[in-house]
């Protein structure tokens, strides 16, 4: 039995019917979309770091960081907030697609019944909404830090005191209420699409605005980290989004702390190391 088993495209023409076999199949869609998007999210920050002198990746690449002075204009804000929309992507769809396919499968279930449903595209458009003005409000952060000469020009933190600050302040928040009822909410997301169910197109975008908003809020303070650590600094991209991938994978509180107790040990040397060097 195929997966389109159910569905009847005999009264389409064969090319209708062959877009009829597609869509019809929401787990892939989703599962595709997840995929490219985030993948073109990490293409587009390798070939940020990867790019030659005289290519135009380069001047993005040097808009992106430091500016002279903490000079800033639209062109160089815009540029960056293009990279930390690409950096969001990449980290955190990979870390939705449980999500998304969690109505994926519902959706593929209503449709077998005749039921109407909406594209996983939608929600996953309504989720990735979210982090987009998170990359706009990230953006007008590192400006700020610029031009407070609290960032370098590698676009990592000037002050030791600050990283240790951020990390320790990362770390906290793993064992708040706030991150364990977000986080809660991301690892079992069936109950809230049965309750919540939508088939119109306004509705369901709603419905990943809502999941976008859980998933911020349980993991907001770790993309901060990446003030301390580099925000360019692709090893530490890939191994947060691994960690809030794992997270929201799991059921317990154990990885969670887990996180939490290694953030605050990194961001108390990172402290101590800074309050050291101002003493000799």
């Amino acid at each position: 039995m195929t997966e389109t088993t159910g569905y009847q495209f005999t009264h389409l023409t064969p090319a209708e019917a062959g877009l009829g076999q597609i869509f019809a199949r929401p787990k892939a869609i989703a599962a595709g979309c997840v995929i490219i998007i985030a993948g073109l999210g990490w293409f587009y920050l390798a070939l940020l770091l990867a790019a030659p002198a005289s290519s135009w990746f380069a001047t993005v690449q040097a808009l992106c960081r430091t500016l002279p002075e903490g000079a800033w204009s639209f062109s160089a804000a815009a540029v960056t907030a293009s990279m930390w929309s690409a950096m969001t992507l990449a980290m955190m769809l990979p870390s939705a697609s449980p999500m998304i396919l969690t109505y994926a499968e519902i959706a593929e279930t209503a449709a077998r019944k005749s039921e109407r449903i909406v594209s996983p595209l939608v929600i996953a458009a309504g989720y990735a909404s979210v982090w987009l003005v998170f990359s706009l409000l990230a953006t007008v952060i590192q400006i700020v830090l610029t031009r407070a000469a609290l960032l370098n020009t590698g676009i990592t933190s000037a002050s030791g005191i600050l990283a240790g600050a951020i990390f320790i302040g990362a770390g906290i928040y793993q064992f708040s209420a706030l991150k364990h009822a977000c986080l809660t909410h991301c690892q079992n997301p069936f109950p809230f699409f049965f309750t919540n169910w939508a088939t119109t197109l306004g509705g369901v975008f709603r419905l990943g605005v809502e999941q976008g908003l859980y998933c911020l809020g349980c993991c907001w303070a770790m993309m901060m980290v990446m003030f301390a650590v580099g925000v360019m600094n692709v090893a530490w991209m890939a191994g947060l989004a691994a960690v809030m991938t794992i997270e929201k994978l799991l059921t317990g509180r154990r990885f969670a702390h887990g996180v939490g107790v290694a953030l605050i040990v990194v961001g108390t040397g990172i402290a101590v190391s800074a309050f050291a060097a101002q003493w000799h």
